[in-house]
């Protein structure tokens, strides 16, 4: 059996983490890899709602969409949107054949301070 609340606090506590890291890396304009860490802080955290909801470990996926279902979270429409977004950046990090188009700093901003509000919202659930 294992302790559901150390694996919740395990998945926030790191996507809080990344979070910071994810803004040093967009701070010093290193977007596609600060994009990727976006990606990771929602991944991280829709796993310990995963956690949460189902009483078992979360599934090593990087689908949100699909870690969502499990989680039993349902989103506005611009928010699934966001979250097909921050898919693209997340191929990246694994597969490097795949380069996705690089937005410029006002969006990445726009993405940063969009992950930090996903990030708070899925921390109240």
């Amino acid at each position: 059996m294992i302790n559901i609340d150390k694996q919740v606090d395990y998945w926030f506590g790191s996507a809080f983490d990344d979070f910071e890291s994810a803004k040093l890396l967009i701070i010093n304009n290193r977007y596609l890899h600060g994009l990727f860490f976006c990606h990771l802080v929602i991944e991280k955290a829709i796993k310990a709602i995963v956690v949460k909801h189902t009483g078992e470990i979360a599934p090593r996926s990087h689908n949100l969409l699909y870690l969502s279902e499990i989680a039993g979270l349902t989103y506005a429409e611009e928010d699934e949107i966001f979250l097909g977004i921050l898919m693209k950046y997340q191929l990246q990090g694994r597969y490097p054949d795949y380069q996705p188009t690089i937005p410029n700093e006002e969006k990445v901003n726009g993405y940063l301070l969009k992950t930090q509000t996903l990030l708070l919202w899925l921390k109240q659930k």
